[in-house]
């Protein structure tokens, strides 16, 4: 019997994750992740950012995102997937509501246990008018 915990992580389930992300699509999300992950927020006032964990706290954040804009996206620059771990470099795109863009690097750390996200550890550069 496979030790599902040794799973590979690969390209096609990493294309699964990006898929569900750039769709906008909450429930793919949330199908991604593990009922117990843990997401790390760039951004916040303790040093790994701020921190969500659960399904519940992980479909708000997101959804909030996705309600909050008028179409995101990350586009794929670079993954490198070592064990159980992938590395993605993106390129984030937003378009607000109110026509605002942003755009921005960001890097995601993904850990991974039977084909589920644990853990995602989120990095982007903070850009200045």
């Amino acid at each position: 019997m496979k030790d599902e915990s040794q799973e590979l992580v690969t390209p096609m389930l990493l294309e699964k994750v990006g898929k569900a992300f750039n769709g906008n699509d909450i429930d793919a999300v949330m199908e991604c992740f593990a009922p117990d992950a843990i997401f790390d927020h760039a951004s916040g006032s303790e040093s790994y950012g701020t921190r969500f964990q659960g399904h519940d706290a992980l479909k708000k954040v997101f959804g909030d995102l996705f309600e909050s804009v008028q179409s995101v996206s990350w586009e794929t620059i670079d993954e490198r997937i070592c064990g159980d771990k992938a590395f993605c470099e993106y390129m984030r795109k937003a378009t607000f509501p109110n026509g605002e863009r942003q755009e921005f690097l960001s890097v995601d750390i993904l850990t991974f246990k039977a084909g589920l996200i644990t853990y995602k550890n989120t990095y982007y550069k903070n850009r200045t008018q």
